[in-house]
């Protein structure tokens, strides 16, 4: 038993100390292993060194060589900019320098030619004294031989002298006038025609009749009614001329008021499309229309001023215009008209440097009378220079829509304008209408006043009355008499006749040599 104790004990320290040196065998080992490591990592990393050493310095070099270039680069230009800058000093100063010489020059060239002019001026003196010696003694002479004292020769040789100066200042006068109508007449023309191309303003004949379009000509028996007593009761409510007559489904409306047979005209067509024709419901429907009228025509006259770029008009003002739209002149539309003239004025205005929105509202109201002209007694011209009175338009209004028909002399640039830009929109060619016996009747009489003068041969009136060329006989009239016999003629037309714009009269004299060869 003690035996078997003691081997147990002896055996487990012999596997206890075999333990310990395989551990320490192990740990030994394992300590070589990590030193071999450990000095492989600090190879490696030496190595490392070494190559990150080599770029730093190569990355070193590189950058020193691009600092040395740029600053040899700019170094140079530095150099290039310093040099420029001195060779532009030299030039500077060499050109100062060639300055100074010149100025030296000039200097001692100005100090010479005063010099030579003190000698001059004292010869002049010299001469002077003896110039006036010399006169002194000529006088002298002269009054003893003409025996006149010397005040009469001033007198005598001022008054030739103020003979001579008022001939050439008669001269230089009618130059100067010939000169100034010349341009005026231009600038006039210049004007005009700009004014007219930059005002396209459309042009409307107005007819004194409208034309109502019927479903079918059933309806002409309604509207004339039992015995007549719609058509009737119609043509005393409005006052205008019902024809009714064989135009298939059509009624004609007759009336020189515009503004009444508007009133006809929309009252009948409301109560053709209704159907209810009587007496009672054609009164309603002509109030109505009235109404709408009313309304229709102060819209009317706020577009216009709109249209023209007018403000701060009186209401009663603007119903006015609104009622020119329903006026008419020799078939030509006065609102439209005022319009025209409105731009037509503008334009000139502006040309000349003139109030441009006074010359508009200008022209817009000049024919403002029109629209009274046949309820109050008076000219247009001077009714509208009251209406404008009565609203508070400004003077230079009132003026110049007094003096456009020169019932007043024009006193300022404004009224002339107006009479020109008038003028110019009443004479444009279609924008009045004639009747043909009125249109024959004054080109019959534009050429029987030609015919009168002696020898005219034949006259013709041609351009719709706007021109007459006169034909006459050369062995009568010369050329300085052709010429006063157009004088003649346009006096005579202006005393005798009235008419639109103006006609021009063109005096033709020939001599003709014809032989016929047998």
């Amino acid at each position: 038993m003690l035996i078997t104790i003691i081997v147990v004990v002896i055996s487990a320290a012999v596997f206890s100390s075999a333990g310990y040196l395989f551990r320490r065998y192990i740990a030994e080992k394992k300590i070589q292993d990590a030193e071999a490591k450990a000095r492989y990592i600090i190879d490696e990393a030496k190595k490392e060194a070494v190559d990150r050493q080599r770029r730093a310095e190569l990355e070193a070099k590189d950058l020193l060589y691009r600092m040395r270039q740029d600053f040899e680069q700019e170094t140079k230009e530095r150099r290039q900019e310093i040099f420029n800058s001195e060779k532009r000093l030299s030039q500077k100063e060499e050109n100062i320098d060639r300055r100074l010489n010149l100025l030296e020059g000039k200097e001692k060239d100005i100090v010479s030619r005063q010099d030579n002019i003190k000698k001059q001026e004292d010869s002049i003196k010299v001469k002077d004294n003896q110039l006036h010696a010399l006169i002194a003694e000529e006088k002298e002479r002269l009054q003893k031989m003409s025996s006149l004292s010397v005040e009469e020769a001033k007198q005598i040789l001022l008054s030739r002298l103020n003979e001579e100066l008022s001939a050439e200042k008669s001269v230089l006068i009618k130059r100067y006038e010939e000169e100034l109508r010349n341009t005026s007449e231009n600038k006039a023309r210049e004007v005009v025609s700009l004014a007219i191309q930059r005002c396209a303003v459309e042009h409307t004949v107005e007819s004194t009749v409208s034309v109502i379009n019927l479903p079918n000509d059933e309806m002409k028996g309604r509207v004339i009614g039992r015995e007549g007593r719609n058509i009737r009761a119609l043509e005393m409510a409005t006052g205008v001329d019902i024809i009714i007559d064989d135009t298939p489904e059509a009624i004609t409306l007759s009336c020189f008021d515009p503004v009444r047979r508007e009133i006809a005209r929309l009252a009948l067509e409301k109560l053709v499309s209704d159907g209810r024709i009587h007496p009672g419901r054609i009164e309603e429907v002509v109030e109505k229309a009235k109404l709408d009228i009313d309304k229709k025509i102060r819209e009317e006259g706020e577009k216009a001023a709109f249209d023209v770029g007018i403000d701060g008009l009186h209401p009663e003002i603007v119903k006015l215009l609104g009622r020119l739209r329903f006026r008419t002149s020799y078939g030509q539309n006065t609102l439209q008209h005022s319009k025209e003239v409105a731009f037509v004025l503008g334009v000139m205005s502006t040309e000349l440097g003139l109030d441009f929105k006074l010359a508009r509202r200008i022209g817009m109201l000049h024919d403002i009378g029109k629209a009274v002209d046949h309820q109050v007694e008076g000219t247009h011209a001077l009714l509208g220079r009251d209406l404008a009175k009565k609203y508070n338009e400004s003077a230079e209004v009132i003026h110049a829509i007094e003096a456009h028909h020169e019932e007043a002399e024009p006193k300022s640039i404004y009224a002339v304008l107006l009479v020109a830009a008038d003028g110019i929109s009443a004479a444009r060619p279609g924008v009045r209408r004639e009747t043909l016996e009125t249109y024959i009747k004054r080109l019959d009489k534009l050429e029987s006043i030609a015919n009168v003068f002696k020898g005219v041969e034949k006259s013709y009136a041609i351009q719709a009355g706007r021109e007459i060329r006169v034909i006459v006989q050369p062995e009568k009239i010369n050329d300085p008499e052709a010429v006063n016999l157009a004088r003649e003629i346009r006096k005579k037309i202006e005393e005798g006749m009235e008419y639109p714009g103006q006609i021009k009269v063109t005096v033709i004299r020939e001599t003709r040599a014809i032989e016929y060869a047998k």
